[in-house]
């Protein structure tokens, strides 16, 4: 059966690739020896980033460390049975969470990243009590 919370975890787990493309997009329309990105070896281009480049990259680990918990969180209420209602709102609040996160982490706001950050971790573990 697809819920709201199911999209959801669909949703999270495409937030790393999109970041991704938000971190090698400075580096496009620009030969590798210029400077531009370098699919050839991807990782390290990123690794030499800065500014905004840097930071989406940097979005874009956390957004896969994020994932295991929010995917365990929403799996577990439902197999529990836990009201769907609920499920699917700590679903979409988690979401709307990491959409922000990831706002405010490439335009370099950190204190308030770190905020919403919180916010995103507290709809993942109440997913385990509801």
């Amino acid at each position: 059966m697809t819920t709201l919370a199911n999209l959801c975890i669909l949703t999270a787990c495409a937030l790393p690739i999109v970041c991704a493309g938000l971190a090698k997009s400075s580096g496009w329309g620009r030969r590798p020896k210029d400077g531009g990105y370098n699919n050839r070896d991807p990782r390290a281009w990123l690794a030499a980033q800065t500014g905004r480049a840097a930071r989406a990259n940097a979005a874009q680990a956390n957004s896969f460390e994020a994932l295991p918990l929010f995917i365990a969180g929403v799996l577990i209420a439902q197999q529990a049975h836990a009201n769907q209602a609920t499920v699917d709102a700590l679903a979409l609040g988690f979401i709307a969470a990491r959409l922000v996160y990831i706002v405010c982490y490439i335009a370099d706001q950190h204190y308030a990243r770190s905020a919403i950050w919180a916010v995103g971790v507290a709809c993942s573990v109440a997913l385990f009590f509801v």
